[in-house]
C-alpha cells in the first residue's frame, strides 16, 4: 500500500509540473504553479524558508520521499528503471557508497553558486535539468503534433503554434542530460541522485537521522538477495543486513519484493543493522567516471526566406548586438538574474509573445533574454514573473510593468526607411504603447523633409514594439539596448 500511494503521488507531480512546461495556453500555471515552489534548490534561491523547512522536517521523519515524489527528475528516473527492470529482473546490487565524489559534486556545486558561475550550477540543479529536458525536447514535440491536429480538423480549441528551437546550445545540453542521465537510470537506477546530483547529497546527510526507515529483521530473513536485486539506489547489503540511509529514497520496492516479511518501514531498526552501516561508510571505494556533458556552443543558424504573397521576399530580422542584455520586468537586475535563475526554461516556455529565449552568452548561457524578432512585451502580461519559482523574476501586476524600463530604444539611421528610401514610415510611432516615440523632419531647416523618430527615454520602458514593428530588413532601424538595473518611471 505505502509503495502505491508513493507512485500515485509521484506520477501528480510529474504530470503537474510537465504540463507546466508543455502547455501553451497558460491554463496549467494557475493549477501547478505550486509544485515548482515546492522545489529545493529554487525555494533556497527565492528565500522561501517555509518551504525549506518543510522539506527538511519531511527527511527528517520519513527519509528522501522527496527526491522520489517531489523531485520531477527522480521520478522520471524511477520511471526509466522501471521499464529496465521490466527488460531484465533483478538487475541492481548493493555498491558502496561513492562518498568521495558525493562530496565534492556537492563542493563544485556550492564553488560555483558563491563565484556566479551559473553555467555549473544550471547543469547540476535537478529541478533545472528536468526543465530543460521538457521544454527543449518535448515541448517541440508536442507542438508539431499539435499543429497535425491543428491542420486536419477545423476546431478552434486546437491552433497552430510556432514550433522553433530557441538556442542550440540548450538543445544539445539538454540533449546530453537526458542521454546521460536516462542511460544511467536504466542500468543503475538512481546513480546520477546518489553520486552527482547535490540535492540529493544533502537531503541524503539528513536522511540518516530520519524517524522512519526500511529495517531488516535478521530472524526473518533468509540472505535471498531479492531486496538488493531490486535496490535501484543499490544501498542494501543483504549480507551484513545493513542499508545505507544517505542513498535509500524509500521508494519501498524491496518491502514489496520480501516473500518472507523480513523488510519493514517503521521507527524500529535492529542493532545489528545500526553497527553494519556504521562501518560501511569507511568500506572500500572504488574509482568512479565522472561523465561530464560537452557544452556544445550554438551554431548560426540559415536565414530562411519568406514569400509575401509571392511578389516580394521578405528577410527574417536579425538579432541586434545589444552591449546589454534584456531581461524581463520583475527580474529586477541582470545580477538578480544571474544569482537566482537555474535555466530551468519554464519562464521561456510560458512566454505567449515569444519573447524570451535562452541567452547564448558563455556568462548567462541558459538564462533568460528578451528579443524582439517574433514579438514584443505586451504591457498587459506578466506571466513570466508569476511562474518563477527561484524569485529571480519576481512577480509584477500589469500597472506595475508599465513603470518599469528593462531599456531603452535606439534610433540607427543609417537602418532607417525615411532615410533609405526617402519617404515616411510611421510604424515605431504607431505602436509605441507609452508615447516615447515621436518623428521629427530629418532636416531641421526643411519641415517638409521626411520625419524621423525622435525617442524620450523618460517614457521608454523597452518594451520592443517599435524593434518588432520596424519593416526595415535584415536589422530594424530600432533596436532596444538593455537596463543593467531595472529603472522605475
Amino acid at each position: 500500500m505505502l509503495k502505491i500511494i508513493r507512485r500515485v503521488l509521484a506520477a501528480i507531480f510529474l504530470l503537474g509540473i510537465t504540463l507546466l512546461f508543455l502547455d501553451f495556453t497558460g491554463a496549467s500555471y494557475a493549477w501547478f504553479s505550486w509544485m515548482a515552489r515546492l522545489q529545493f534548490f529554487p525555494a533556497v534561491l527565492s528565500g522561501s524558508l517555509v518551504v525549506v523547512a518543510a522539506i527538511i522536517l519531511l527527511t527528517l521523519l520519513f527519509g528522501r520521499l522527496y527526491c522520489s515524489i517531489i523531485c520531477p527528475l527522480g521520478v522520471w528516473q524511477d520511471g526509466i528503471a522501471l521499464i529496465g527492470k521490466k527488460v531484465r529482473r533483478n538487475r541492481y546490487r548493493w555498491s558502496p557508497a561513492k562518498t568521495c565524489l558525493r562530496w565534492a559534486s556537492l563542493g563544485l556545486f556550492i564553488l560555483a553558486f558563491i563565484l556566479g558561475i551559473s553555467l555549473v550550477v544550471c547543469i547540476l540543479a535537478p529541478y533545472s535539468s528536468y526543465g530543460r529536458m521538457v521544454a527543449s525536447i518535448l515541448t517541440p514535440a508536442v507542438r508539431y503534433v499539435n499543429n497535425l491536429i491543428a491542420s486536419a480538423t477545423d476546431s478552434s480549441l486546437v491552433y497552430h503554434r510556432d514550433v522553433w528551437f530557441k538556442t542550440g546550445a540548450v538543445f544539445f545540453i539538454s540533449l546530453g542530460s537526458l542521454i546521460l542521465i536516462g542511460t544511467l537510470a536504466w542500468r543503475n537506477g538512481r546513480t546520477w541522485c546518489n553520486t552527482v546530483c547535490p540535492v540529493g547529497t544533502v537531503l541524503g546527510f539528513l536522511s540518516r537521522f530520519s524517524l522512519l526507515k526500511i529495517s531488516i529483521d535478521t530472524d526473518k530473513c533468509v540472505n535471498c538477495g531479492l531486496c538488493a536485486r531490486n535496490c535501484k539506489a543499490g544501498c542494501i547489503d543483504f549480507k551484513n543486513h545493513a542499508i545505507d540511509y544517505s542513498r535509500c529514497v524509500a521508494c519501498m520496492d524491496c518491502i514489496g519484493k520480501c516473500s518472507t516479511h523480513a523488510i519493514s518501514y517503521g521507527t524500529v531498526r535492529p542493532v545489528k543493522a545500526r553497527k553494519a552501516e556504521s562501518g560501511s561508510t569507511d568500506a572500500g571505494r572504488r574509482s568512479f567516471m565522472t561523465a561530464t556533458a560537452v557544452i556544445a556552443t550554438a551554431t548560426a543558424l540559415e536565414a530562411k526566406k519568406k514569400v509575401d504573397g509571392g511578389l516580394a521576399v521578405i528577410e527574417d530580422k536579425k538579432i541586434p548586438a545589444r552591449s546589454c542584455g534584456i531581461v524581463p520586468p520583475g527580474a529586477e537586475s541582470i545580477k538578480n538574474v544571474s544569482r537566482h535563475c537555474t535555466a530551468c526554461q519554464l519562464c521561456i516556455t510560458a512566454c505567449p509573445n515569444q519573447v524570451l529565449r535562452p541567452s547564448a552568452s558563455v556568462d548567462s548561457l541558459m538564462q533568460p533574454r528578451s528579443s524582439f524578432e517574433r514579438g514584443y512585451c505586451r504591457p498587459e502580461c506578466t506571466r513570466c514573473s508569476h511562474v518563477c519559482p527561484t524569485g529571480a523574476i519576481r512577480p509584477i501586476t500589469p500597472a506595475e510593468k508599465t513603470t518599469i524600463s528593462v531599456g531603452h530604444a535606439v534610433w540607427i539611421r543609417d537602418n532607417c526607411i525615411p532615410v533609405t528610401e526617402g519617404h515616411n514610415c510611421t510604424a515605431c510611432e504607431r505602436h509605441c504603447p507609452t508615447e516615447a516615440i515621436t518623428r521629427v523632419p530629418l532636416d531641421p531647416s526643411d519641415p517638409q523633409s521626411v520625419l524621423v523618430p525622435v525617442v524620450d527615454p523618460s517614457r521608454c520602458i523597452g518594451c520592443g514594439a517599435c524593434e518588432y514593428y520596424c519593416p526595415a530588413r535584415p536589422l530594424a532601424a530600432m533596436y532596444i539596448e538593455g537596463n543593467s538595473r531595472h529603472i522605475t518611471l
